[in-house]
């Protein structure tokens, strides 16, 4: 699991107040569904609400949102969010700054996607 913290990097990259953003190695890793409907465990998205349709791009926003944030384990992240999807609406993304700086400083080329 790779999770950026002030030991790893010298910065703090906080998804929330105590909670390390956690970042997967590579974007080639995450391998998440790209179509259909996704139901969010309840440790990433606690409304009763956490089904997701990809084909919405609402949805897509609002799950890869959650997931970013809220993951606590590169499993998550690999299973439910895809490298290629999220290089594309990296820019549309309403992310913590420290969530985004985790992010952009472990793969500078979403820095420009």
């Amino acid at each position: 699991m790779q999770v950026l913290s002030p030991t790893t990097t010298g910065v703090a990259f906080l998804a929330r107040p105590g909670r390390p953003a956690v970042v997967a190695r590579t974007l080639a890793e995450l391998a998440g569904p790209t179509r259909g409907v996704v139901e969010l465990p309840v440790r990433l998205m606690w409304s009763s609400e956490r089904t997701f349709d990809l084909g919405h791009p609402d949805d897509l926003l609002w799950m890869y949102e959650n997931v970013l944030r809220e993951s606590i384990r590169v499993d998550d992240l690999r299973q439910l969010i895809d490298g290629r999807t999220l290089r594309r609406v990296w820019r549309r993304l309403n992310l913590p700054h420290g969530v985004r700086q985790a992010w952009e400083s472990r793969h500078r080329g979403l820095r420009t996607a």
